[in-house]
């Protein structure tokens, strides 16, 4: 198994985070990376030691909700003012006045986040999965109920509180190792798919890790329960009306890296809010820095190579 730094639990914004770190000898040349659901900061730990022996002071938070650091029992307290504030408190904590920062799945949506309410924090964006979330005319569970049913996942976290934790908490070990696959059959998952996954006897397709890894995975939700991460699905409206006010365009340098076999759609009009922004795309399914780690690091290690006009 992949060697993992060990963890320290940091003081920011009123809670503590569990951050593993990397590269400390590259201090001044910070990149944070931002995991997503159902994850762990281990998902990052392909990309930690190509990212210190290129130069850089790798940050990897376990985010408010996950593994060891705190979970807040309010709701509210996972919405996008909060989790941006987690980052820039963290950047405080090392001194540093902005970062490049990587998320992949709900972890860029809290990057994108980070880069509209506080952009002089974000020295680059490096997004996988998830593209720009673009905030239309209705509150985002609305606007997803009218496309995909009040029975897709998203919206069932925000309207049956408390269901869909219960039932990942009581099948937390066959949650994750069906939720963890890859080379996958094609086709649009149904709108209940993670608690259809948590209750299926089989999985499908191939496993993305090993025992071990996943055993990592499995003992931390173990720990912890889903419901703060879940908490963060909860927060989909309340989002869309905190960023009612604020310039919705990405002006930094960014990196978007789909998947070919993703079922998370493309950001139809990524340029029209992210305009100074590089994609790439990847063979392989929605976990990409686990699935394609090589070929991931190499995709962010060239973009990082690339001057800005700022630089």
């Amino acid at each position: 198994m992949v060697e993992f730094p060990e963890p320290t639990l940091v003081p920011v914004n009123g809670i503590r985070l569990e951050v593993f770190e990397a590269g400390r000898e590259n201090a001044g040349n910070p990149i944070v990376l931002c995991h997503g659901w159902p994850e762990h900061a281990f998902a990052w730990r392909h990309q930690i030691a190509a990212l210190a022996g290129a130069g850089y002071h790798v940050i990897v938070p376990n985010q408010r909700g996950y593994g060891n650091s705190s979970r807040p029992a309010e709701v509210t307290a996972y919405d996008i003012e909060h989790l941006s504030g987690d980052l820039v408190a963290l950047l405080e904590h090392y001194g540093y006045e902005d970062a490049v920062f990587a998320g992949q799945d709900w972890g860029a949506t809290v990057v994108w986040g980070l880069a509209l309410l506080h952009p002089e924090r974000v020295r680059r964006v490096i997004a996988l999965s998830v593209p720009y979330p673009e905030r239309g005319e209705k509150p985002w569970v609305e606007f997803i109920a009218d496309i995909l049913g009040s029975d897709f996942y998203y919206v069932h976290f925000n309207r049956h509180p408390g269901v869909a934790d219960a039932v990942f908490d009581a099948n937390t070990a066959r949650f994750l190792r069906n939720m963890f696959r890859k080379n996958q059959p094609p086709g649009p998952p149904p709108g209940m798919a993670p608690i259809d996954l948590a209750k299926a006897e089989k999985p499908i397709g191939e496993p993305l890790m090993s025992d071990d890894e996943l055993a990592v995975f499995v003992a931390a939700f173990e720990s912890s329960g889903f419901t703060g991460g879940v908490n963060w699905y909860r927060n989909a409206d309340r989002n869309w009306h905190l960023l009612a006010d604020v310039d919705p365009i990405v002006r930094q340098p960014a990196l978007m890296i789909y998947a070919d076999r993703d079922v998370v759609p493309r950001g139809a009009n990524l340029t029209e809010f992210v305009p100074n922004v590089e994609v790439v795309e990847l063979d392989c399914g929605h976990w990409i820095p686990q699935e394609k780690p090589e070929e991931t690091n190499r995709a962010i290690l060239k973009w990082l190579e690339l001057p800005t006009a700022a630089e």
